[in-house]
């Protein structure tokens, strides 16, 4: 936006707080220019225990911030955000939040205090019109973004935001809603999906969990079709995944987990093809398979 647009914008507005909210977006805009786009990731998060174990999980994790530019800021749509409605984080340092029971103290010790980026927040709420967003000053970074983001980056020098899960909201809504993003990968931000494609609690062969690569068989079915249908570049299936079968109910028995993969699939380029890494079934009925968009 030319300066003197913004500037004559401003006389349109009744209250002064209107007006530093939309100053606030200028100066975010202006010291982000337009580039060279980052990538899009969904990333398997999987157990806590992830965030202080050293595993091949993590070592995947970290391999992966390695490979990406830094970005100028995380957005994190992650599955342990729901909300009625659309919601932000817009505070300048979001608390870790330990949204979890019966681990060792020493995870509930580990603090992530990367700064938040209430500019960020302003400019995502105003980019997305499907839906109007709200700037929340009470969530945080959840275990669902901290875990896996600490890998990333470690010094915690990356400001991060989170937007949440609207849980009234159907499949394709949320696909429509993450297509409305993708203006901000122009504008150095990370985009992050976290969650689990194939992610059943209630069936996890707990005696098995040290098993790396054990699955039951509708678990790597559905995960295999996953993967087909990502690759073929068709999303409608992976959108209407209520109609895929028996492997994919069983395998979603929940959307939280899933629909963070919706949000990276959405904001895919034509140009970009999937790249998959910690591609592996863990205690029978979750997979920690992420995948990162990259181009041609």
């Amino acid at each position: 936006m030319k300066r003197i647009t913004f500037l004559k914008s401003l006389a349109l507005l009744p209250a002064a707080g209107a007006v530093m909210k939309l100053s606030s977006l200028y100066n975010w805009s202006q010291s982000h220019p337009s580039g060279e786009k980052m990538p899009v990731m969904f990333m398997g998060h999987g157990s806590p225990m992830n965030a202080i174990e050293e595993n091949e999980f993590v070592r995947g994790f970290r391999e992966m911030g390695e490979a990406v530019p830094t970005p100028s800021a995380v957005l994190c749509i992650s599955a342990h955000w729901e909300t009625r409605g659309t919601y932000v984080t817009a505070m300048e340092n979001p608390p870790t939040i330990h949204d979890f029971g019966g681990f060792p103290k020493a995870l509930f010790d580990v603090q992530y205090p990367a700064p938040g980026s209430p500019e960020l927040a302003k400019e995502t709420q105003s980019t997305v019109h499907k839906t109007q967003v709200g700037l929340d000053d009470k969530w945080g970074l959840d275990h669902g973004a901290w875990s896996v983001i600490k890998h990333l980056y470690p010094k915690a020098d990356v400001p991060v935001i989170q937007l949440s899960l609207d849980y009234t909201k159907d499949a394709p809504y949320h696909y429509d809603l993450a297509k409305e993003l993708a203006v901000l990968r122009s504008k150095g931000v990370l985009i992050i999906g976290s969650g689990n494609m194939v992610h059943n609690l209630g069936m996890v062969a707990w005696d098995r969990l040290n098993e790396t690569g054990f699955g039951y068989q509708w678990a790597i079915e559905a995960s295999e079709q996953m993967k087909a249908q990502i690759n073929s570049g068709d999303h409608a299936p992976l959108i209407n995944f209520r109609a895929q079968g028996r492997a994919f109910d069983l395998s979603i028995p929940t959307p939280e987990h899933y629909l963070p993969l919706l949000y990276i699939l959405a904001l895919q380029d034509k140009d970009e093809m999937p790249v998959y890494y910690n591609d592996k079934a863990v205690g029978g009925s979750l997979t920690m398979t992420s995948v990162k968009m990259v181009k041609v």
